[in-house]
């Protein structure tokens, strides 16, 4: 049990809540987006990420780890966070050129080249499970993304090409991250990961010439922004408490529902509809992930 002001919350429920903050991070943000640049947006929201990262590793204990890093996972930690910016990027990039219903599957390639990344240089075994799971989330992105807009809309043209290239970074952040935290505690270099994300950003925002944007941007969308990166905190933070408290098999699997999550709210709250083909890539998807895990 997790208690929070006298409330006794389940693991479970812990496992529930990392994947609703997470499948809402992205609809909050398309709110924030509307009427502010997709760079500005990742370096205000980064802030808030930063804060949480480094309030879990204060709260472990673990900053004191800092001194005994060495130059290696320096180096794998800062390629990390590289990618892990650009990733960011270029995810928010394309979440303002379209709808969220197309490009948050997307980012479920960075699983697929994850798995085939991960079978070509760290030699992981290669079953039956995963060679279905490529296919069946493979064949469900391409139904759920590559499909006209709800009401007819076309998205801004490039949006894939941004959304293809954060989940190829996303999957570089993985495989540089499995290699740069093998000798340190794991939220400790998502910490310092997250710092370098925040530098990156902040010198995308003056390189574009952004920055003059920040005096013309209104409170409401700023909040929201801020706001997508406190669900982001939300959900890491529920999703390590419940790993530490409950069962991995239980919690990786919930938490990877978050894509059902982000589908609903953008129903809901943007009034985004799915067709019947993207209906089916949403449930190849929801398949693909679960053979994952079982």
């Amino acid at each position: 049990m997790f208690t929070f002001s006298g409330f006794n919350i389940h693991w479970v429920w812990l496992a529930v809540l990392s994947a609703v903050f997470a499948g809402a991070t992205s609809v909050i943000a398309k709110v924030g987006l509307k009427k502010m640049d997709s760079n500005v947006a990742t370096a205000l929201r980064t802030i808030v990420v930063l804060l949480f990262c480094w309030g879990i590793v204060s709260a472990k204990g673990a900053a004191g780890q800092i001194s005994g890093i060495d130059r290696q996972t320096w180096i794998l930690l800062i390629l990390s966070g590289v990618a892990t910016g650009a990733s960011w990027l270029c995810y928010f990039k394309a979440l303002q050129m379209a709808n969220v219903n197309r490009v948050a599957p997307i980012d479920k390639l960075s699983t697929v080249l994850t798995m085939v990344l991960a079978i070509l240089f760290f030699h992981e075994s290669v079953t039956r499970n995963k060679v279905i799971a490529i296919i069946l989330l493979t064949a469900g992105i391409l139904c759920m993304s590559f499909v006209r807009e709800s009401g007819g809309r076309k998205a801004s043209g490039g949006w894939w090409i941004y959304a293809v290239l954060s989940a190829v970074f996303a999957s570089l952040t993985a495989i540089l991250g499995k290699l740069g935290m093998q000798q340190i505690d794991s939220d400790l270099g998502t910490a310092i990961r997250t710092g370098v994300v925040l530098v990156m950003a902040w010198i995308m925002v003056f390189v574009t010439r952004h920055g003059k944007d920040l005096k013309n941007i209104t409170l409401y969308h700023t909040l929201f922004i801020l706001l997508s990166g406190v669900t982001t905190g939300l959900s890491w933070l529920c999703y390590f408490r419940a790993l530490q408290q409950g069962e991995a098999s239980v919690v990786v699997p919930i938490d990877k529902m978050s894509i059902v999550v982000t589908i609903l709210f953008a129903g809901i709250f943007l009034k985004e509809r799915l067709s019947r083909r993207a209906l089916i890539g949403l449930l190849l998807v929801v398949g693909g992930t679960l053979l994952l895990v079982v």
